[in-house]
């Protein structure tokens, strides 16, 4: 099935100027209808969410850009593409993520216990 680009800017939450952006920078690949519109294959919406995925954890789009040829469908990556300088700054990348990951965990953990002190309280009132 194929669908423009409305549809994947519904199906993947995503603005359809990003879209617009995404292809732009290489990220996602449409064909054009003899109307001029995109259209865009189903693998699209998973490839929107990894590269919306990767975005939101930091990663620039030139390194994202660097990952997706290794992508032939969704989490699926092949080893002939991989560069050491690729493996270095995705090495660099995930180590920034995981201080990240610590982060929001520690900052999730005492949201929690704030919400069960604060709910505690009032329903004892």
């Amino acid at each position: 099935m194929e669908m423009k680009i409305g549809e994947l800017s519904r199906r993947t939450d995503t603005p359809v100027r990003m879209l617009r952006y995404y292809e732009e920078q290489g990220l996602i690949h449409s064909e054009r209808l003899p109307n001029g519109y995109r259209s865009y294959e189903d693998y699209v919406v998973d490839r929107v969410r990894q590269v919306r995925g990767l975005l939101e954890v930091g990663l620039p789009t030139r390194i994202i850009k660097q990952i997706l040829p290794c992508l032939d469908s969704p989490r699926a990556i092949h080893l002939p593409y991989v560069t050491p300088d690729m493996i270095e700054t995705l090495e660099h990348e995930r180590d920034r993520m995981a201080e990240k990951i610590e982060c929001l965990t520690k900052n999730h953990r005492a949201i929690s216990d704030y919400l069960e002190a604060v709910s505690h309280d009032i329903r004892a009132s």
